[in-house]
Parts: C-alpha cells; sequence; structure tokens
C-alpha cells in the first residue's frame, strides 16, 4: 500500500495538539483522514482551522474510546482502514498522581478497547508513547535499549503498559504491525499559527504557560529549582517542534506500508538529540520575541528529572526521519499562535 489517497488513516485523539498537527501533515501527504474525539481537552473548531490549512475537511467522529460498544460499532464501518496513529489519552503528570484511576481508564482501557475492536485486521498502528518510560537515564543520549524503570508518575506507568500490551499483541500474531514514537518535549505551533497547543486550564507544560504570561493572561512564571545538576542548575529537556514530531508519524505509517519494518513491533526516540535548560529556553524566548519574561526561580517540583534528551540515531536511520527545526523557530512559532488565539479567541 502507498500513501495515496486510497489509504485511510484513523487519527484517536485528532483535535489535540500533536494530533492535529499529525491530521494536516497526513492530508498534505495524500493520505485520508477519519478522526476519533471526546473533545475532552481539545476544541472542535481545530477542524475547520485544518481545513484551511489543507483544503480538506477531514471525517470527525465524536467518541470516547472508553465506550466499548461505540467503538467497536464505528471501527466496524471503517472496512478499507489501513492504519490508525493513536492519541488520545489524560497527559498531565501531577493530575495523574492526583487521579491514578482516571489515568489508568483513560489511557489502558481505552488501548484496549480499540485493539479489541480491530483484532483480526492487518493493520499498521503507531503509538503515543513517550521519553517517561526512561525515568532518570543512566546514560545520555538514552537510546531505545535502555532500560525501563519504574515509572515516576501513573502517566508515565500508563505508557509503559501501553507499550507492553501493544508488543505482546503484535507478537501474539495479531496481524498488528506497531511502531511505538517515544517523545521527548512537543513545542510550538503549525507555521501558519492556525492550529497549536490549547491547554484547558492553566497550562501543564512550560512553553504554553511562558507564552500566556508573555500575553498577560498568566501571572508570574516559576522556574522550579536552580540547584540541579547542570550548567545553570535548572532542568534539561529535549524540546522537538511539534511539526517535525507530526511528520516523525507520516515516516512511521510509511515505513510500514513499504514493509521496511524489522520486527512487529518496534520503538524509536524522537526528539533533536540535544537538551535545553528551563533557563535557556527562557531567555531564548526574550531574545527571540523581544518580550521581558516575569518569572523567579522556586523550589524543586516533585517527579521532576534532572535532564534528559534522546539519541535519536535510530530514527534517523530506519524512519528517515530527521529533526529540522531548532529551539528558536519552535518559541517563535508558539509566539506567534499565542498572539493569534488571543486576537481569534477559541
Amino acid at each position: 500500500m502507498s500513501g495515496s489517497k486510497k489509504s485511510k488513516i484513523l487519527v484517536t485523539g485528532g483535535t489535540g495538539y500533536i494530533g492535529a498537527h499529525t491530521v494536516v501533515e497526513l492530508q498534505q501527504s495524500g493520505y485520508e483522514v477519519v478522526i476519533i474525539d471526546n473533545l475532552s481537552n481539545s476544541n472542535i473548531k481545530i477542524l475547520d482551522q485544518i481545513k484551511t490549512i489543507t483544503g480538506v475537511m477531514p471525517v470527525f467522529e465524536k467518541l470516547d474510546l472508553r465506550n466499548k460498544i461505540g467503538v467497536f460499532e464505528f471501527i466496524r464501518s471503517l472496512p478499507n482502514l489501513g492504519g490508525i496513529i493513536h492519541f488520545a489519552a489524560s497527559k498531565s503528570v501531577g493530575e495523574s498522581v492526583k487521579e491514578p484511576l482516571l489515568y489508568y481508564d483513560n489511557n489502558i482501557c481505552t488501548l484496549v478497547n480499540l485493539l479489541n475492536a480491530i483484532k483480526g485486521r492487518p493493520l499498521n498502528f503507531v503509538f503515543s508513547s513517550s521519553c517517561t518510560v526512561y525515568g532518570e537515564p543512566d546514560v545520555l543520549p538514552v537510546n531505545e535499549v535502555a532500560p525501563v524503570k519504574t515509572a515516576e508518575s501513573p502517566y508515565g506507568n500508563t505508557k509503559q503498559i501501553g507499550e507492553e500490551i501493544l508488543r505482546e499483541t503484535a507478537n501474539a500474531g495479531q496481524k498488528l504491525k506497531v511502531t511505538a514514537l517515544r517523545y521527548f518535549n512537543p513545542v510550538g505551533a503549525h507555521a501558519s499559527a492556525l492550529i497549536g497547543e490549547l491547554p484547558i486550564g492553566v497550562p501543564q507544560n512550560l512553553v504554553p504557560f511562558v507564552t500566556q504570561s508573555a500575553i498577560g493572561k498568566r501571572g508570574q512564571i516559576t522556574v522550579y529549582g536552580d540547584d540541579y545538576d547542570t550548567a545553570d542548575g535548572s532542568c534539561i529537556r529535549d524540546y522537538i517542534h511539534v511539526v517535525d514530531l507530526a511528520k516523525a508519524h507520516v515516516a512511521a505509517i510509511k515505513r510500514m506500508e513499504a514493509r521496511q519494518t524489522k520486527a512487529v513491533y518496534e520503538t524509536f526516540n524522537v526528539g533533536t538529540g540535544k537538551g535545553n535548560s528551563v533557563l535557556e529556553v527562557v531567555n531564548a524566548f526574550e531574545r527571540v520575541t523581544g518580550v521581558t519574561l516575569n518569572y523567579r526561580i522556586g523550589n524543586r517540583r516533585e517527579g521532576d528529572i534532572i535532564k534528559i534528551w534522546g539519541d535519536v540515531t535510530k530514527a534517523q536511520n530506519e524512519l528517515n526521519w530527521t529533526a529540522q527545526s531548532g529551539l528558536d523557530e519552535m518559541l517563535a512559532s508558539a509566539w506567534a499562535w499565542e498572539k493569534y488565539i488571543n486576537e481569534n479567541p477559541f
């Protein structure tokens, strides 16, 4: 199967942050896209934004994947499905510590429902995983054969369990080929500034909090700790432009369609291969935008690892994918999106 218009891809959570950018890249690569989303952490207006960018309105079904019967019936209505990209999940580390059962219900039960609904069908499956599966790595950059450590949060545990479920299902001869993409820290927005990160409530991630503070929606930014074992004392992460991340999903689907996989279950790090500290991000934002940020140094935050960035050699060699955008471009696009939604509220 080639990446022509005949190839239909189901995207769960397709109106969310990474999902919407991936839908754009899929449509621009000639794929027919069907979205399932329950809109619990996204906005239906994103569909119109996607159409404005691509010229194509994706098929949309409002559906909660916890609805087992609904999932079975909808999957049955898609006989010529070629692949699935599974984003739909809750993703706040802090919330998962307070509400673990919510996370196991929404992240694990939904995956099981989806896999039961497609059982026996020959499909390509891309799973939205996370570098949280590595915990605090022993060696940097961390690569795909690094040990998966005890998770620091229920959220991280759901990604570990999700990977285990998919590996075991694929290895059980279920006609399923699976690529698990372990994301690092996605930031930024589409170059059109028509889609971007749209957190409901107080942002849990650094960059949307920075942009909201800069535009006046939020108060002072807190940098959690400046006494870590890093050059400037703040935590280090591997930040990746969301459009680069979206393109990795298209690369994964194309690779499986071209029968280039080496196993029925594979994992790839998706990052830039370099780390930036929290304070470097703050300083870069000020330099790129000319906006002075109001921030303070606070106490360390429980559950934060000190530093992580990925070895992305495997993705470069086997997915034929490389991140293109640097930190400045990521922050400039995030700021353009923040200004757009300030003038065009959702």
